[in-house]
């Protein structure tokens, strides 16, 4: 059982007029096999929470903690975080000229493994986690996001989850861009790797559609920088029917 634990955390970017706190002493805590929902309106700090936890450079934690089983996050590199059991699904993936999928795949699980995987066994898994995600076999070869679709990147993100499983999973609007038919088989790798790895899922996202396929243990509002509301799937629903107004007014008065 794996727990990341998010405590009274504050996170500024710089900007032209010095620091800007985003996040704002944000609490949260996430256990192996449970699916976090975090909403919230636009600029509510939801996706600078993801990058936080990730490690990006743009963003200053200036105070609280992050651990993940009791071992300080904070304290680890990017790649530290990644081999740890950390994973962010990006909203918008970044290509990579140069370095087709194969190589980059089988780079990243050996890293996070400490050796590499058997060939045989290795090219089978890739091959079956391509096929469940309706992937053709010759993306394996194309270059890092080079001029992939945006739901082509979004299946590339699950396809890395599937593969690398890692102990809990931040999903940065992963259902942003996609149709129908994508949006249901995205989701669908998101299912499986939970359930065959127990991963723990904090899923964030504007809309409740892609909660129609990925249900959430626990809904999470997110207003300017705090998490304004918890409940369960029910509030999710609510969000849906009422929008965030109710919230926005409240921090308004």
């Amino acid at each position: 059982m794996a727990t990341l634990e998010i405590r009274d955390l504050h996170v500024s970017v710089q900007t032209e007029d010095g620091p800007k706190e985003i996040l704002k002493g944000v609490d949260l805590s996430i256990k192996s096999g449970e699916t976090h929902a975090i909403m919230g309106p636009n600029g509510s700090g939801k996706s600078t929470l993801a990058y936080s936890v990730a490690g990006h450079p743009k963003y200053t934690v200036t105070s609280g903690t992050i651990t993940l089983d009791g071992a300080d996050v904070l304290a680890m590199s990017v790649d530290e975080r990644a081999r740890a059991g950390l994973f962010l699904a990006m909203q918008y993936p970044v290509e990579v000229p140069g370095v087709t999928v194969s190589n980059f795949l089988r780079t990243a699980k050996t890293a996070i493994d400490g050796e590499a995987p058997k060939l045989r066994t290795w090219v089978k898994d890739v091959k079956g986690a391509m096929a469940n995600l309706r992937m053709d076999p010759a993306f394996a070869e194309r270059d890092v996001n080079a001029g992939f679709s945006g739901g082509e990147k979004k299946r590339h993100e699950i396809l890395q989850l599937e593969l690398l499983k890692p102990s809990i999973a931040v999903l940065d609007e992963t259902d942003s861009g996609l149709d129908v038919d994508a949006l249901r088989i995205v989701s669908e790798g998101v299912n499986r790797a939970q359930a065959e790895n127990g991963t723990g899922i904090l899923l964030i996202t504007h809309y409740t559609r892609i909660l129609n396929y990925i249900a959430p243990d626990f809904v999470h509002v997110f207003v300017d920088g705090r998490v304004a509301e918890q409940g369960g799937p029910e509030l999710a629903a609510q969000l849906e029917a009422e929008g965030y107004d109710r919230f926005t007014a409240a921090q308004q008065a």
